[in-house]
């Protein structure tokens, strides 16, 4: 079996399109013959809503308390090759129980270790912060993809989260990679949007994908309906810059595997 790759999708920023990216990317993988699982560990539970679940089963926080197997808490999508992880609101409580455990960071990775699943992506939506889901989720990644919004103040915070990652890199994760910084709500007719393209690719250099995420109303009606930008308009801009970023990602990640061998 190929090997798994497990991507934590972050920004403790909130509104840059994590969330928007993990469903969308996560479809285009799939539709590239990639096994993908998206992983909501957000407790607002947008990708889940967003993905067509209205379930009452198991989700995330069962997974990270360790009473469900995480291999046994995952749901198929309607769309092909893509599977969920739901979450919902009492994943809030977790964070609070997870204080006072001493790996409370961990949880994830532990989860992984033990019930592994067969995906050749995990792609992880983290909540808006930097708070213990967010280390659970880059302690069990094997790299962080940071979406960047083409608006004002764009790399705030970015800088801290950069911190936070050598953390992790510190206390339990020394392999944690960055797969790439993607810009999102481009808006190609705005000057905003191409000095913020300037800046981000100046700050990130090559980690910066060529790929860019329009801003796109398709885009934002897709999760009303349950449905990722493929399903609902494959043929707008949205969905194809996702498809776009999947076919980068993908080639990123082959070139680096055959470095790897070589």
């Amino acid at each position: 079996m190929k090997r798994q790759r497990v991507v934590a999708v972050a920004n403790q920023k909130g509104g840059v399109g994590k969330t928007t990216t993990v469903m969308n990317l996560g479809a285009a993988l799939a539709a590239c013959e990639e096994s993908v699982l998206a992983l909501d560990l957000d407790p607002q539970s947008n990708c889940t809503s967003g993905l067509g679940w209205e379930g009452n089963g198991v989700t995330s926080y069962e997974v990270l308390e360790g009473l469900v197997p995480l291999r046994d808490a995952t749901v198929s999508t309607r769309f092909p090759g893509l599977d969920l992880l739901p979450s919902k609101r009492d994943l809030v409580g977790a964070e609070v129980e997870l204080l006072a455990d001493p790996k409370r960071g961990e949880r994830l990775r532990q989860a992984f270790s033990n019930s592994p699943t067969d995906h050749r992506w995990v792609l992880i939506d983290c909540p808006p912060s930097l708070g213990i889901l967010t280390l659970n989720a880059l302690a069990a990644a094997d790299a962080v993809l940071i979406p960047i919004q083409c608006e004002y103040f764009a790399l705030e915070g970015v800088s801290e989260l950069m911190r936070t990652l050598e953390r992790v890199r510190a206390a339990w994760n020394p392999t944690l990679a960055v797969d790439g910084a993607v810009l999102t709500l481009y808006d190609e007719r705005v000057t905003l949007s191409h000095q913020v393209v300037s800046e981000v690719r100046r700050f990130f250099g090559d980690l910066t994908f060529h790929t860019v995420i329009p801003r796109n109303v398709r885009l934002a009606e897709a999760p009303s309906f349950g449905r990722t930008i493929l399903e609902y308009d494959i043929r707008c801009r949205g969905a194809q810059a996702y498809l776009g970023l999947a076919h980068e990602l993908v080639q990123r990640r082959r070139a680096n595997e055959a470095v790897r061998v070589g």
